[in-house]
């Protein structure tokens, strides 16, 4: 026998008086924190602006000080702002509250010694009060949930048991429950005679059930920094890379002149949903087959040829979307770009009481669904027809004019049952599951461990004895039954598509539930550009967000009334969500309020939740073939529940542009693309195990794997903080992700300051080159000059003079001749020809001759040379003297008695001839 569902009170424990009075309960606690505390309404705006915590355009409506979560023990300030529930604990009560906790739970310490400690440390509370500075406060992420992820809230007063001795100073415990959409129940109690409860539940009750659309913290923050695109630009773009037709991009401007009805070989992009007449909750642009031309226009008729003459007027056209319910009718959502088969959706047929009402219309749209296979041998192409409900489910709706198909009306059409349960059951399981994990977590609503519940060692909350009752509350939650039901059937479609070329039409009752799952999941499986962050991206805005999942119903939040008039923007009816103030228990416990609504009345329920689930039993069965990680999905759907961005507002397309979601509020995807920037590949949301190649093609996983297990990165972060990390072999491949780009990048500043370095020594050795031929070429013109000096000095000692070289460079020239003493000393320049230099010689001999030699443009006053300019017949025009080729020195030295060699000057020759042959003859 299964156990009995556990009720979301804080269970029979709290009206135990051993353990309240005995252990030492959290209203000890309290005791410690006897504070006048102002009713939140007198608190100043001054004081709420100190809060640093607060997010853009967040305000403080209501504060409460003194508050204890019950499920950590922690005491702190509670806040109720116009987007979140924040509990704040200051770094000096959250350590003071560790320190309670531990001796709370330790079995062997009484009351009385709690009240023993408590008087000795009332002096070291005061003082942490005293000196308790603003701006220090540390958020509690399991007591702080934005205000639209709160399912429904109530309060409780729990009577204490106590004996007659303690009756008098024990007083009620009053309790705020609050249960989230996210897995969490949390419970904060507050001191009697406060008027903190009533405030702070009052404040819940006005902002998590806005009147308005319009009073969604979303408007009031504005887009901010996370503008967001037109979606209908997006959609076109995927449109477009369906049809093969990806190097188009969309644009405003071809949305609105309608240049956007591309086709290719066998569907195209209508436009006959523009206005959103024909069906309100489909997007504005639909892919159909290219053989039915769809014509919205009075008295009009047109013909399309493909093949053969298809004939569709207006009128057909409303006929085959009045047969859909809702007029969601037939419409493309994947098509495979080789074998042509195709992935469609639509609601179910409205085939009426009797289940014999047909449309030719309808029938003929379907049928173009399966086009001609291309061998022609192998006929047409098979149909199949999945109706994602039970089948008794699909006939009781034949009482309302639904139904479904039957296969003697579509050609080559099978149809297949999935069984897949309603929304009432999805939410009611998923209500199941979270009691289950609250009753047997590592910290629970009512702040006691499940292994120390009921005084003894137990397993799972209860005793060994009742194991098997735990683990059966867990299977009859549904939850894992449900999910594998879905992943099931989305890999069925997978593999009909991928393995036999097949077409497959999915529907459920309205098409945009259990179909959108089934879809969507299946698009997953097929297209790996749907495992990627864009592709993700795309697939969401396709096929849940375009094609009409009501997403303001099942999350509860207001929704549009079908004006786009912000007066008539108004809540849709989600009663039953919130309970109604509870009676005061005269057992210590609380039953859960009973819903003012029915059961049908309440359209809230987890389904897209569900569906990210499924998603993550895929990542967790293939972690090489998806770019983002679970973390990626557990934030996505945190943004989703928490409604701090507006892409998953109202029901449709229709309604968020009534609204001007785009224009007015931040986009979701700008923002997980912002953090995502900020650390590229080894964020925390990118996946370090994928692979592309890997899987580059469909996932078509076998029966026997689909086995889902509880999702621990969103089922459990809440009930089980330490057993949710089960990424921690992602988390430190992560690690080592990070250390190799690091190092990587380590690697190509060293290359690069390696190919600095090279170039630098190559430059160098340029340079060194270079000074190496200019130093050789300077020793070859010392070797010049030393060659011409020796051949002078040879000259001149041919002519009977002796040279003389001194330290300094000046050179002396000895001359003998006859007594005739003749002195003139001149300046000779060894360096230029411009340059003087000196030439000077003191002798004692008889004649003593200083010779001086100038520059060709100096008018020389040399007896010498006035000798050579009159006498020389070989002088130049220019004036120079070609000596020693022409023979004036003979002539001259008949006038100056110089006694020379004259056979050895006529071998001389001053010039670059001389030295070569005096080298060739060396």
């Amino acid at each position: 026998m299964s156990a009995p569902r556990r009720s979301t009170s804080l269970r029979d424990s709290f009206s135990d008086s051993e353990r309240m009075e005995g252990t030492g309960s959290w209203d000890d606690a309290l005791d410690w924190f006897k504070l006048e505390v102002q009713h939140p309404a007198s608190s100043s705006v001054s004081h709420h602006a100190n809060y640093k915590c607060l997010l853009e355009a967040e305000r403080v409506l209501v504060e409460g000080r003194g508050v204890v979560l019950v499920n950590t023990d922690g005491a702190g300030t509670l806040l109720v702002t116009n987007f979140r529930l924040i509990f704040l604990v200051s770094g000096v009560f959250s350590r003071f509250s560790c320190m309670l906790a531990e001796i709370r739970n330790c079995g062997c310490i009484t009351g009385n010694d709690v009240v023993h400690a408590q008087q000795n440390t009332d002096h070291m509370l005061f003082s942490l009060l005293l000196f308790k500075s603003e701006g220090t406060e540390n958020i509690i992420a399991l007591g702080t949930i934005p205000l639209a992820t709160i399912e429904k809230f109530s309060k409780m007063v729990v009577k204490n048991q106590s004996a007659p001795r303690h009756s008098e100073r024990t007083p009620s415990q009053r309790f705020l429950q609050v249960i989230g959409k996210d897995m969490r129940i949390i419970v904060f109690g507050f001191r009697p005679k406060t008027k903190q409860r009533r405030a702070i539940y009052d404040g819940l009750l006005r902002c998590t059930k806005p009147s308005r659309l319009w009073d969604l913290y979303a408007f009031s923050c504005g887009p901010f920094k996370f503008t967001n695109a037109n979606p209908k630009v997006r959609l076109l773009n995927e449109y477009f890379r369906l049809l093969g037709k990806g190097i188009c991009r969309a644009s405003m401007d071809m949305i609105d002149n309608g240049s956007y009805t591309m086709s290719n070989e066998l569907w195209r992009i209508c436009n006959v949903n523009s206005n959103y007449l024909m069906c309100p909750s489909y997007p504005f642009a639909l892919i159909v087959p290219k053989s039915i031309s769809f014509v919205w226009a009075d008295s009009c008729r047109r013909f399309t040829a493909n093949n053969f003459i298809s004939v569709t007027s207006d009128e057909e056209v409303i006929q085959a979307s009045n047969f859909r319910s809702k007029g969601r009718l037939p419409i493309v959502s994947w098509c495979h770009p080789e074998s042509g088969a195709v992935l469609a959706r639509s609601s179910q047929p409205l085939v009426g009481l009797m289940m014999n009402m047909r449309s030719n219309t309808d029938e003929k749209l379907v049928a173009e669904l399966c086009p001609q296979l291309g061998d022609e041998k192998k006929g047409q192409r098979k149909l199949y027809i999945a109706d994602a409900r039970p089948r008794k489910n699909a006939l009781a709706n034949v009482a309302m004019g639904g139904g479904s198909e039957s296969s003697s009306n579509y050609l080559q059409s099978e149809v297949v049952f999935f069984g897949i349960d309603n929304i009432h059951a999805m939410r009611e399981s998923l209500s199941r599951l979270r009691d289950y994990l609250d009753a047997h977590g590592t910290t629970s609503s009512d702040g006691t461990l499940s292994l120390l519940r009921h005084g003894g060692w137990t397993w799972g909350g209860g005793n060994l004895s009742n194991m098997s009752a735990s683990v059966s509350t867990l299977g009859d939650s549904g939850w894992l039954i449900h999910v594998q039901s879905v992943l099931a059937g989305s890999a069925w479609i997978a593999a009909r598509v991928a393995l036999e070329s097949a077409s497959v039409l999915v529907h459920c009752s309205d098409g945009w539930d259990r179909t959108s799952q089934l879809v969507a999941l299946a698009n997953l499986l097929l297209d790996p550009y749907y495992r990627t962050f864009t592709g993700f991206q795309a697939l969401i805005e396709k096929d849940w967000l375009a094609f009409g999942h009501p997403f303001a119903e099942r999350g509860g939040m207001p929704t549009v009334s079908g004006s786009s008039d912000r007066s008539d923007l108004c809540r849709q009816s989600s009663v039953g969500s919130f309970s109604l103030p509870p009676m005061r228990p005269s057992s210590g416990s609380f039953s859960p309020p009973t819903p003012s609504s029915s059961h049908a009345q309440n359209q809230q329920s987890p389904i897209f939740l569900q569906w990210i689930d499924c998603v993550s039993q895929l990542l967790r069965m293939y972690p090489f073939a998806f770019e983002f990680s679970s973390a990626f999905l557990v934030d996505l759907l945190d943004c989703v529940l928490s409604c701090r961005f507006g892409n998953f507002f109202c029901n449709s397309e229709k309604e968020r542009q009534q609204v001007g979601i785009s224009e007015a509020c931040g986009c979701l995807w700008a923002y997980l693309a912002d953090l995502r920037s900020s650390e590229g590949r080894s964020h925390v949301h990118g996946n370090p195990f994928y692979s592309p190649l890997k899987h580059n093609g469909p996932l078509l996983p076998p029966a026997a794997a689909l086995a889902p297990t509880l999702w621990p990165q969103f089922h459990l972060r809440w009930a089980c903080p330490s057993e949710a990390q089960a990424g921690e072999l992602e988390a430190q491949c992560r690690i080592m992700s990070i250390k190799f780009s690091k190092l990587q990048k380590a690697k190509e500043g060293a290359e690069k300051k390696a190919k600095e370095t090279e170039i630098v020594v190559e430059s160098l050795s340029a340079e060194l080159r270079n000074e190496k031929q200019r130093s050789s070429s300077a020793m070859a013109l010392a070797k010049r000059a030393s060659m011409e000096t020796a051949a002078i000095k040879r000259a001149i000692q041919s002519l009977g003079c002796k040279v003389h070289y001194a330290s300094g460079g000046d050179t002396t020239v000895d001359i003998e001749t006859s007594p005739v003493k003749i002195s003139q000393k001149s300046v000779f320049s060894p360096f230029t020809r411009e340059s003087v230099g000196i030439v000077q010689h003191e002798d004692k001999s008889d004649l003593s001759v200083s010779i001086s030699v100038a520059a060709d443009d100096v008018v020389s006053n040399n007896p010498f040379g006035r000798v050579c300019d009159t006498l020389c017949p070989l002088r130049t025009r220019d004036g120079g003297c070609r000596w020693p080729d022409a023979g004036c020195a003979q002539l001259a030295s008949q006038f100056i008695g110089v006694k020379a060699d004259y056979e050895a000057l006529d071998s001389l020759s001053i010039y670059e001839g001389y030295f070569k042959t005096m080298e060739g003859g060396k």
